[in-house]
C-alpha cells in the first residue's frame, strides 16, 4: 500500500521524542494535521498515519464506516500498516524506543492501543475518545504508560467497557490514567466534530486532555533523559 502520512518536526530539529498519531475513521483531516503541527511546536517529531492508503479521506460517515470495518476484519493488515507508519517515523527522526509515543483519536485511539497491545516498541500510548475494547487483552501494555481520555456521555465508549478495561489494567503492572469528563460526548477534541447524535466538541475537555497528554509525554522524555545520563 502506498501511504501518504502527514509529518512535522520542530523548526530547530531539536527533537525530544516522536509521536505517531492515528486519525479518526475518515483519515487524515484538518484536526489531526493541527495536532501534528502542535506536537512539532512542542518539540516532538510527529506523523499522522495514513491507514487507508494514498492519503485518502472518506467523503462521509458511511464510507468511513466501510473502510474501518474492512480494516477491523483484517487485523493482520491493519497491524502491518500501523507498524509501517511507526517504522517510517522512527527512520525519519532517529529516536530510540524510549522516546516513541503512540496516540490517536476515535478509531485512531483504538488503533494506538491495539498497536501497543501487539507489542510495538513505544514507551507510552494515549487514546482520545477511542474504544478500549479488544480481544488482545492488556498484557501488551505492561511496562508502558497509558492515558485514556474519554467522556462519560460517549455512546461508543460505554461505562461497562471502561470498567472492564480499568479492572484489566489494575491486575497488571501498567502505569495508567483514565480521565473521564462528565457530560462529554464522542469527538470532544475536534472543533469540527460531525453533527451526529453522541458527537460534540467540548472546549474544556479538549484543553484538559491535551494538557494531560503533554504532561505524559514530558514525563516519558524526562525519564528517557535520566536513563541516558546514567
Amino acid at each position: 500500500m502506498s501511504a501518504r502520512g502527514y509529518y512535522a518536526e520542530p523548526a530547530t530539529r531539536d527533537i525530544r521524542g516522536a509521536v505517531l498519531v492515528f486519525p479518526e475513521a475518515p483519515g487524515i483531516g484538518g484536526h489531526v494535521r493541527r495536532r501534528v503541527d502542535a506536537l512539532a511546536a512542542a518539540g516532538y517529531a510527529a506523523l499522522g498515519a495514513d491507514l487507508h492508503g494514498r492519503g485518502r479521506l472518506a467523503e462521509g460517515h458511511d464510507e468511513a464506516r466501510r473502510w474501518v470495518e474492512a480494516l477491523k476484519a483484517d487485523p493482520a493488515t491493519l497491524i502491518a500498516r500501523m507498524e509501517a507508519a511507526l517504522a517510517a517515523l522512527v527512520a525519519r527522526c532517529g529516536v530510540d524506543d524510549r522516546r516513541v509515543a503512540l496516540a490517536g483519536y476515535c478509531f485512531g485511539g483504538w488503533c494506538a492501543l491495539e498497536l501497543a497491545r501487539s507489542g510495538a516498541a513505544a514507551g507510552s500510548v494515549t487514546s482520545f475518545h477511542g474504544s478500549v475494547a479488544s480481544a488482545r487483552g492488556v498484557d501488551g501494555l505492561i511496562g508502558r504508560s497509558v492515558l485514556v481520555c474519554t467522556g462519560d456521555a460517549d455512546p461508543f465508549v460505554p461505562a461497562d467497557q471502561l470498567a472492564a478495561f480499568g479492572a484489566a489494567v489494575r491486575g497488571v503492572p501498567v502505569d495508567y490514567q483514565l480521565c473521564v469528563y462528565g457530560g462529554v460526548g464522542h469527538g470532544f477534541t475536534d472543533r469540527d466534530a460531525p453533527t451526529m447524535p453522541g458527537f460534540a466538541y467540548d472546549a474544556a475537555a479538549d484543553r484538559r486532555s491535551w494538557r494531560s497528554f503533554l504532561h505524559l509525554l514530558d514525563d516519558q522524555m524526562t525519564a528517557a533523559d535520566v536513563r541516558t545520563t546514567q
